[in-house]
């Protein structure tokens, strides 16, 4: 990280204070990434970014403008706090628009999250390390023809200082393989793919293990079936379940209460899950992809059951929706350079139950595994929600075949209720679940 840029974003500030601004603040970001595609084991594309770009968001009263740049140098900073100002006299008063509560301000020194790793990949290696998964994947019998493979790293870094005392900084890494092919039966052609992605190279699985399982998803998939309208048993595949629980995150945001337009608007307190079911948001999981010290407004942040034991225990909320709520910030803030943050989770994740996949499928006798879906529908309001899938019917709690052009229904509140846990939870990303089983879900297909 640049020495200088404390002291450019501490005079920016100034700057922007001197020229008639309340309270102002700044964030920089720096990004370096590499990325190299391959196909049939020649080499595609190389990509390669390094970019350095600045916000401002300044105040006076309650208005508020923001601003960015990619251009640092002297000459830009000037123009962009006079445009800043400028913009700020001009824009509509806001009753809650304001830099966070220095109450609820995170404060040095921050926890090690381990987000960093300086190994440095190179083309080649990133290269080599693609066709080898491109080839693992071509080695799995069935599989016709190759959709690439890819690999890529990259390293960023996040600054931010207010004018009314924080300071904070941190960087991560990330490393990520993944291979996409076709699988091909009498004259039919499926797609399967696999990709992962970490904060260390450590923690990346290797090409083979990347690789063959994206040949055997595609070969799994080829042939499908469509299958009657029926009611039955549904289980989302860990790798999808977290889209079937991501419109309960939107209904638990601040804005969105704030709003009105929530199907849990009235639900604090009260179950939303079964009994004995835990989601958790941890911001300080050691390496975790969505890991932070602090939110993007400087909030302190805490590890949180937003459902606990069932239950509803919170909202997600940054500054100007805790104050609209008569709250205090969560710590959920997110923001780009430019623009008033809105909410996000950190680490979010379901604690698992106690039966692996094959256990649910077991229990569930007959019904449908979902392994992708597309298109989802939700009505904020009342929940009513329904996506198209594909996946397998299962007989007898063993897969019978795959099956494809199909939507699944509901209304979300009473599919929670119904919810079981699989014991399947893989640490994938920043929002991660294991398998879920529905029972007697609405299924429309030919």
């Amino acid at each position: 990280m640049t020495e200088a840029l404390p002291d450019l974003l501490s005079d920016l500030i100034q700057s922007a204070l001197k020229a008639g601004a309340d309270a102002a603040e700044a964030v920089t970001s720096e990004r370096q990434a590499l990325s190299v595609g391959v196909r049939n084991g020649q080499l595609e594309d190389v990509e390669r970014e390094e970019a350095r770009d600045l916000g401002l968001r300044v105040f006076i009263g309650r208005r508020q403008a923001s601003v960015s740049a990619s251009d640092l140098s002297d000459a830009t900073r000037t123009r962009l706090v006079e445009r800043a100002v400028a913009m700020a006299r001009l824009a509509p008063e806001d009753p809650y628009a304001a830099l966070a509560p220095e109450d609820r301000l995170a404060h040095g020194p921050y926890p090690d999250l381990d987000l960093y790793d300086a190994s440095e990949r190179s083309a080649a290696e990133l290269e080599a390390a693609a066709a080898e998964t491109e080839a693992a994947a071509l080695a799995v019998e069935g599989v016709a023809k190759s959709e690439g493979g890819h690999a890529s790293w990259s390293t960023s870094a996040w600054r931010h200082l207010t004018s009314h005392g924080f300071e904070g900084v941190y960087r991560g890494s990330g490393f990520s393989l993944g291979a996409g092919v076709i699988a091909e039966k009498d004259g039919a052609m499926e797609r399967g793919g696999e990709y992962r992605s970490s904060r260390h190279l450590s923690d990346l699985p290797g090409a083979d293990e990347i690789g063959g399982e994206a040949g055997r998803r595609a070969v799994a998939r080829v042939g499908p079936r469509k299958i009657a309208s029926t009611t039955a048993p549904v289980i989302f595949e860990n790798r999808v379940a977290t889209q079937v629980l991501s419109p309960m995150v939107g209904a638990i945001s601040g804005p969105s209460i704030a709003r009105g337009s929530s199907f849990l608007k009235d639900r604090m307190g009260q179950l939303v899950l079964p009994a004995g079911v835990d989601l958790i948001d941890d911001p300080f999981r050691p390496r975790g992809m969505g890991s932070t010290p602090f939110d993007d407004e400087g909030v302190a942040v805490e590890r949180r059951a937003l459902v606990q034991d069932g239950r509803l225990t919170t909202w997600l909320l940054n500054s100007a929706a805790a104050a609209q709520l008569s709250l205090a910030s969560t710590g959920h803030a997110s923001r780009g350079l430019a623009g008033p943050p809105g909410v996000s989770t950190h680490n979010l994740h379901l604690e698992p139950g106690e039966r692996d996949l094959a256990a649910l499928m077991g229990d569930a006798g007959t019904g449908l595994l979902v392994t992708s879906m597309f298109g989802p529908s939700l009505n904020p309001n009342t929940g009513d929600w329904s996506a198209g899938v594909s996946g397998f019917w299962f007989e007898n709690g063993a897969i019978a075949y795959p099956v494809s052009e199909v939507t699944v229904a509901g209304k979300l509140i009473d599919l929670y209720a119904r919810l079981q846990r699989g014991s399947d939870l893989e640490f994938r990303g920043s929002f991660n679940s294991p398998s879920l089983l529905f029972d007697a879900v609405a299924i429309a297909g030919k």
